[in-house]
């Protein structure tokens, strides 16, 4: 079996990136929506906003591969959380791994690189959002050092769920 490799995503990956994140939304967040809220969100990840996004050097997006299959991926973007950042911010905007890939080892690879890359963007403080609900998430990211700043309304839909916005000052 091959060896999972982490790299720097290109806009070729974008198809393979809007399967994955559609993937994995749906299968850490699919039975909580009904299925007309899932698919509106769903429709967000599509590969024509991946291509834009991963060629946007606001952006850097790393993808876990296994052979030629993408099983993850991490994104940093600007601020859109609604918050006014005191410093000069980025936002972890989305980490994910299909579940298999859970406590392999590939989080915290995941984690040191984006925190890398955020370091090297010469930002002060990284933020995100996590469901309130997802407790293995939120246990992750305070072990990087990550504390609740605040709450807000993630939109699935229709449905807005309950998220917690975490800061790390760098």
């Amino acid at each position: 079996m091959p060896k999972p490799m982490l790299r720097r995503a290109t806009v070729a990956d974008a198809d393979a990136l809007a399967g994955v994140a559609r993937a994995t939304f749906e299968e850490t967040f699919g039975t909580l929506y009904s299925a007309a809220d899932l698919a509106t969100f769903l429709e967000q990840h599509n590969a024509r906003d991946w291509a834009a996004e991963v060629a946007d050097p606001a952006f850097a997006v790393l993808v876990v591969e296994l052979g030629h299959t993408l099983v993850g991926y991490v994104k940093l973007g600007p601020p859109r959380l609604p918050f006014t950042p005191k410093t000069n911010a980025i936002e972890l905007r989305q980490f994910y791994l299909l579940k298999p890939w859970q406590g392999s080892g590939l989080g915290p690879r995941m984690m040191d690189w984006a925190l890398d890359e955020a370091r090297t963007r010469g930002v002060a403080e990284i933020y995100l959002s996590v469901f309130i609900d997802n407790e293995r998430a939120r246990r992750f990211y305070v072990k990087y050092g990550f504390k609740d700043v605040g709450k807000y309304a993630f939109m699935v839909g229709n449905h807005a769920d309950q998220d917690i916005v975490m800061r790390k000052t760098l």
